[in-house]
Protein backbone atom coordinates (compact mmCIF):
# COMPACT_ATOMS: atom_id res chain seq x y z
CA UNK A 1 0.00 0.00 0.00
CA UNK A 2 1.20 3.36 -1.26
CA UNK A 3 1.96 5.79 2.43
CA UNK A 4 -1.02 8.11 2.81
CA UNK A 5 -3.47 5.65 0.84
CA UNK A 6 -4.73 4.25 4.12
CA UNK A 7 -5.65 8.09 5.44
CA UNK A 8 -6.46 8.70 1.76
CA UNK A 9 -9.16 5.46 2.35
CA UNK A 10 -9.91 6.27 5.74
CA UNK A 11 -11.40 10.06 4.83
CA UNK A 12 -13.36 8.38 1.92
CA UNK A 13 -14.94 5.94 4.26
CA UNK A 14 -15.33 8.68 6.79
CA UNK A 15 -17.57 10.93 4.15
CA UNK A 16 -19.30 8.12 2.97
CA UNK A 17 -20.60 7.79 6.40
CA UNK A 18 -21.41 11.52 7.25
CA UNK A 19 -23.07 10.80 4.14
CA UNK A 20 -25.41 8.67 5.24
CA UNK A 21 -26.20 10.01 8.45
CA UNK A 22 -26.75 13.35 6.71
CA UNK A 23 -29.29 11.87 4.59
CA UNK A 24 -30.74 9.59 6.89
CA UNK A 25 -31.44 12.27 9.63
CA UNK A 26 -32.89 14.42 6.84
CA UNK A 27 -35.77 11.64 5.82
CA UNK A 28 -36.09 10.68 9.53
CA UNK A 29 -36.88 13.85 10.67
CA UNK A 30 -39.49 14.28 7.57
CA UNK A 31 -41.09 10.88 8.31
CA UNK A 32 -41.73 12.10 12.26
CA UNK A 33 -43.13 14.93 11.05
CA UNK A 34 -45.47 13.39 8.76
CA UNK A 35 -46.44 10.52 10.48
CA UNK A 36 -47.59 9.62 13.99
CA UNK A 37 -45.02 7.93 16.35
CA UNK A 38 -46.72 4.79 16.77
CA UNK A 39 -45.09 1.41 14.60
CA UNK A 40 -46.94 0.58 11.49
CA UNK A 41 -46.76 -3.19 12.41
CA UNK A 42 -47.00 -3.80 16.08
CA UNK A 43 -49.20 0.08 17.18
CA UNK A 44 -46.68 0.64 19.32
CA UNK A 45 -46.61 4.01 20.27
CA UNK A 46 -43.92 6.39 20.94
CA UNK A 47 -42.83 9.24 23.06
CA UNK A 48 -39.77 11.46 22.77
CA UNK A 49 -38.13 9.76 25.76
CA UNK A 50 -38.35 5.92 23.22
CA UNK A 51 -38.41 7.93 19.81
CA UNK A 52 -34.77 6.41 19.05
CA UNK A 53 -36.87 3.31 18.82
CA UNK A 54 -38.99 4.31 16.49
CA UNK A 55 -37.34 3.54 12.60
CA UNK A 56 -37.87 4.92 9.41
CA UNK A 57 -38.44 2.05 7.28
CA UNK A 58 -38.13 2.01 2.97
CA UNK A 59 -41.02 0.32 1.63
CA UNK A 60 -39.16 -0.65 -1.75
CA UNK A 61 -35.76 -0.97 0.25
CA UNK A 62 -34.24 1.68 -1.70
CA UNK A 63 -32.51 4.09 0.71
CA UNK A 64 -32.22 6.29 -2.07
CA UNK A 65 -36.18 6.73 -2.96
CA UNK A 66 -36.85 9.58 -0.60
CA UNK A 67 -39.97 11.54 -2.16
CA UNK A 68 -40.94 14.45 0.07
CA UNK A 69 -44.51 13.13 0.49
CA UNK A 70 -43.01 10.07 2.39
CA UNK A 71 -45.09 7.58 -0.14
CA UNK A 72 -41.82 5.29 0.59
CA UNK A 73 -41.32 5.12 4.21
CA UNK A 74 -43.28 3.74 7.32
CA UNK A 75 -42.75 4.17 10.70
CA UNK A 76 -41.52 0.76 12.47
CA UNK A 77 -40.12 0.27 15.96
CA UNK A 78 -36.75 -1.89 15.67
CA UNK A 79 -38.22 -5.24 16.14
CA UNK A 80 -40.48 -4.72 13.53
CA UNK A 81 -38.20 -3.26 11.02
CA UNK A 82 -35.64 -6.38 12.30
CA UNK A 83 -38.56 -8.80 10.89
CA UNK A 84 -39.47 -6.78 7.65
CA UNK A 85 -36.13 -6.83 6.71
CA UNK A 86 -35.37 -10.62 7.76
CA UNK A 87 -38.59 -11.38 5.48
CA UNK A 88 -37.54 -9.66 2.53
CA UNK A 89 -34.44 -11.47 2.91
CA UNK A 90 -36.04 -14.75 2.87
CA UNK A 91 -38.26 -13.47 0.20
CA UNK A 92 -35.66 -12.92 -2.12
CA UNK A 93 -34.22 -16.44 -1.50
CA UNK A 94 -31.16 -15.05 1.02
CA UNK A 95 -32.99 -17.63 3.57
CA UNK A 96 -35.88 -20.60 3.38
CA UNK A 97 -38.62 -19.52 3.40
CA UNK A 98 -42.47 -20.76 2.14
CA UNK A 99 -42.75 -17.93 -0.02
CA UNK A 100 -39.12 -18.11 -1.76
CA UNK A 101 -40.24 -21.31 -3.32
CA UNK A 102 -36.81 -22.73 -1.76
CA UNK A 103 -36.95 -25.79 0.81
CA UNK A 104 -37.00 -25.33 4.31
CA UNK A 105 -35.03 -27.13 7.07
CA UNK A 106 -33.48 -30.61 5.38
CA UNK A 107 -33.34 -32.39 8.93
CA UNK A 108 -36.16 -33.44 10.58
CA UNK A 109 -35.31 -34.60 14.24
CA UNK A 110 -38.70 -36.01 14.80
CA UNK A 111 -38.85 -38.39 11.56
CA UNK A 112 -37.98 -42.09 13.05
CA UNK A 113 -39.37 -40.99 16.66
CA UNK A 114 -42.46 -43.32 16.31
CA UNK A 115 -39.82 -46.67 15.10
CA UNK A 116 -37.81 -45.81 18.05
CA UNK A 117 -40.40 -45.63 20.60
CA UNK A 118 -41.85 -48.92 19.24
CA UNK A 119 -38.80 -50.21 19.22
CA UNK A 120 -37.83 -49.24 22.70
CA UNK A 121 -41.60 -50.50 23.82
Amino acid sequence: MKPGSSSKLDNIVADARRAAEARERSYRDQALKIYPWICGRCAREFTRSNLRELTVHHRDHNHNNNPVDGSNWELLCLYCHDNEHQRHMEAAGNGSSPQSGEPGATHSPFAELKAMLTRKG
